[in-house]
């Protein structure tokens, strides 16, 4: 980047306002993006990006712009950055400042204040937003004087990259904003320092449970790929013949194509990748946080012995009694803990292999069956091979998320994004913008129900406008289907999950973006291959028959494990 002219008035010796000194010290920090709206309260932070090299990405909504945030931050693992005003700005940041958090995702919220002056009495558009962002970000604060500016920016992105990820949230008072430290003043040095090195000590105790152990399973999760551990996970798994599942979050840190593959866990009490942990007596849990999948599912009764492997402690769960924690690099750990096993040392088991026939079968159904409307099997099937390895699909929550994370063959890690923390809707069409940006060279598909699509589908306009290629797959049953299918489970019957859609190929046109609408089971394949080698933003509508969902629960209900 050049010199701008917040670097000018450093070398200068001027004295900037705060808006600037915050840009400078965003720049510090490796910031490229700014997603948000501007409001009256923060003008001069939003003129101050301009010739910065930080680019502001204007959205249509706050919410859409957290989603943003937290996407870019998961996919680079430096902190995604949004920007609000005050009141109702900054209160629609806070839906993907908590699934940020509770993914785990590296992020910092921005908003705009009241100045000093009438933040302590009732005032127009002031709430304590402090307060309101403390319990679901690891620091909220408010910037009272500029000269703490440097200080608290470089703690928010310390923090929010720290050892677990999270969200950090800053208040910026709009009298703070405009004022003058007494004196110039520089971001601070980043300092990134880690405790690399797992406890030998630990190591050795994780190896003796491994060496008494019968029937291992190791269940990897989002950590595992924050880490960049996955060529760690197959030496390990590879040397000791262990099967490995993973998180719907972790998915595709272990590749679905290996043979030890388990699949992703998640979805009911005995899917089929769950019978691989039936008979397992000891869990190897790496990169895993219970908040991503409940351990009931796989222990429920809370009697079988857990390593965890992990850049920090576990949380405390009954059904997740650890008995050995290993706390540092988890590409190290997993080395060490293979080495100090005895030579020779492997494990038997069929699972994998019976599992994986499972799964191949249900997408062989789906690739056969030409059915309209489709048959979700059909839609994942048609997705994964119209899809690249390395390309990036984000399946929004519903329905359709259940059947992508159970079905949808992964094979690198943060190429199947779902938000399973919060696991909140709308969040896969801003999402996808950000992915976009982050990773310019994949191609990008956004898959969500027209449930969740509604939700946030303003951002079109944000990804014509900006030129930002995507597709948005788009399965339409005019229901809110996953609750549909969660009464009819548990009660026998389904009330007020119905609604009514636009006209999704008029309605994407209107935004400037291309509209398709699927009239046959055998149109969908070409139509993604079509969309997705545009250089433009596409909206596919496709009818999908989720009567499939039942029929999956029973099947499921009458099948047994272990195998």
């Amino acid at each position: 980047m050049g010199i701008d002219s917040a670097d000018q008035s450093r070398s200068t010796g001027t004295v900037e306002d705060v808006a600037h000194l915050l840009v400078r010290c965003l720049r510090a920090e490796g910031v490229e993006y700014v997603f948000g709206i501007p409001g009256e309260e923060n003008i001069r932070f939003v003129d101050a990006l301009n010739g910065s090299g930080i680019r502001y990405v204007l959205v249509r909504h706050e919410q859409a712009a957290s989603f943003m945030a937290e996407t870019y931050g998961r996919l680079t693992g430096k902190a995604g950055v949004c920007s609000a005003t005050l009141g109702p700005g900054a209160i629609n940041l806070l839906l993907g400042t908590a699934d940020a958090m509770t993914n785990s995702t590296p992020m910092v919220a921005l908003a705009a204040q009241g100045s000093l002056r009438r933040t302590h009495k009732e005032s127009h558009q002031v709430i304590d937003l402090v307060s309101m962002f403390a319990p679901v970000t690891q620091w909220a604060a408010r910037i009272e004087c500029p000269d703490a500016v440097p200080e608290m920016t470089r703690k928010a992105f310390k923090t929010a990259q720290s050892e677990r990820p999270g969200a950090v949230f800053l208040a910026v008072p709009e009298d703070i904003e405009a004022e003058r430290p007494a004196e110039p003043l520089a971001p601070l040095q980043i300092d990134a320092v880690y405790a690399d090195a797992p406890s030998p000590s630990q190591i050795a105790r994780a190896a003796e449970v491994l060496s008494t152990a019968r029937h291992p399973v190791l269940l990897a999760g989002h950590g595992a790929a924050r880490a960049g551990a996955s060529a760690a996970l197959v030496r390990f798994a590879e040397r000791l013949n262990i099967p490995v599942a993973t998180t719907f979050h972790g998915k595709g840190v272990f590749p679905d194509d290996h043979p030890n593959a388990l699949g992703a866990v998640g979805f009911m009490r005995h899917d089929h990748s769950n019978f691989g942990f039936d008979a397992a007596d000891v869990m190897i849990c790496v990169g895993y946080e219970i908040q991503e999948f409940d351990p009931a599912k796989i222990n429920p009764n809370g009697d079988k012995r857990i390593v965890h492997i992990h850049r920090f402690p576990a949380e405390v769960d009954e059904h997740y009694p650890v008995e050995v924690g290993v706390e540092g690099d988890v590409s190290h750990a997993l080395d060490a803990l293979s080495a100090a096993l005895p030579d020779g040392l492997t494990y038997t088991s069929a699972s994998s292999e019976k599992i994986r026939t499972l799964l191949d079968e249900e997408l062989r159904y789906g690739r056969d069956n030409d059915a309209f409307p489709l048959v979700p099997q059909r839609v994942v099937s048609d997705v994964r091979t119209a899809l690249d390895r390395h390309d990036v699909v984000l399946a929004d929550t519903g329905a359709g998320k259940m059947w992508m994370a159970r079905l949808y063959p992964t094979y690198e890690p943060d190429t199947c994004l779902v938000s399973n923390g919060l696991s909140t809707m709308g969040f896969a069409l801003p999402g996808a913008i950000a992915a976009k940006l982050a990773r310019p060279d994949r191609r990008v598909l956004a898959m969500m129900g027209d449930g969740s699509f509604l939700m946030n589908s303003q951002e079109l306009e944000t990804a014509v406008r900006e030129r930002i290629p995507l597709v948005v797959l788009v399965l339409v049953d005019e229901e809110y289907g996953l609750i549909t299918w969660k009464m009819e489970l548990e009660l026998g019957r389904h009330s007020n999950t119905r609604f009514t859609n636009p006209d999704l190929v008029a309605y994407a046109e209107s935004f400037g973006a291309r509209g398709y609408a699927i009239e046959s089971a055998d149109e969908l394949l070409p139509m993604l291959r079509r969309a997705l080698d545009d250089d433009t933003v596409s909206v596919i509508a496709c009818p999908v028959d989720y009567s499939e969902n039942l029929r999956l629960t029973e099947r499921l209900g009458g099948l047994h494990g272990p195998f």
